[in-house]
């Protein structure tokens, strides 16, 4: 099944994927992975369940397009439980590979936060299992639970900045080799 998360939570059964926590092991898997400092930080396991309950179970199969640069209104992002997803700046002949990504990464917040296109695109290097959260279900979140929305939402700002700044030392060395 190739689907993005679309549910507003997780008492929508009526959603194209089905909610994470139907599958206990994935979303054992799941708490584990967002408490890594790599993925979401700070989070208590706490928090970290309380976060699966909102999240969606979707699968890509080897070669698929997980996300597309600068799709419009693809409001969600997706935790990498199994497999790894390339990730490419640019179409074409001038996609750039950034990196492969895999168990634990977290993909698409940005979307997921203000809603602008996205700004790379990903696909599965191999077979991927994910868990989405969409806009709606992040909403959710913040409504039932909004001091761990506050938290989730920050440890993503966190990740963004970081990106950020490791991009702004990336081109400062590119700058100094090509200057």
């Amino acid at each position: 099944m190739t689907a993005t998360p679309s549910s507003t939570g997780s008492d929508s059964r009526s959603s194209r994927t089905p909610p994470l926590t139907d599958n206990p092991a994935l979303a054992a898997v799941a708490v584990q992975l967002l408490r890594l400092p790599a993925s979401v930080a700070p989070l208590t396991e706490e928090d970290a369940r309380c976060i699966v309950a909102f999240l969606r179970l979707v699968a890509y199969p080897k070669g698929a397009p997980v996300l597309r640069e600068c799709d419009v209104g693809a409001g969600y992002m997706l935790l990498v439980l199994e497999g790894e997803v390339e990730v490419d700046a640019g179409s074409g002949n001038e996609a750039l590979a950034i990196g492969v990504l895999g168990p634990g990464s977290i993909i698409g917040e940005m979307a997921l936060l203000d809603g602008s296109p996205r700004s790379a695109s990903c696909t599965a290097v191999s077979p991927v299992l994910a868990a989405g959260l969409s806009r709606k279900g992040l909403e959710a979140l913040l409504a039932a639970h909004p001091a761990v929305a506050a938290r989730l939402a920050l440890g993503l700002a966190q990740r963004i900045g970081e990106r950020l700044r490791a991009l702004g030392q990336q081109l400062q060395m590119y700058a100094r080799i090509n200057g």
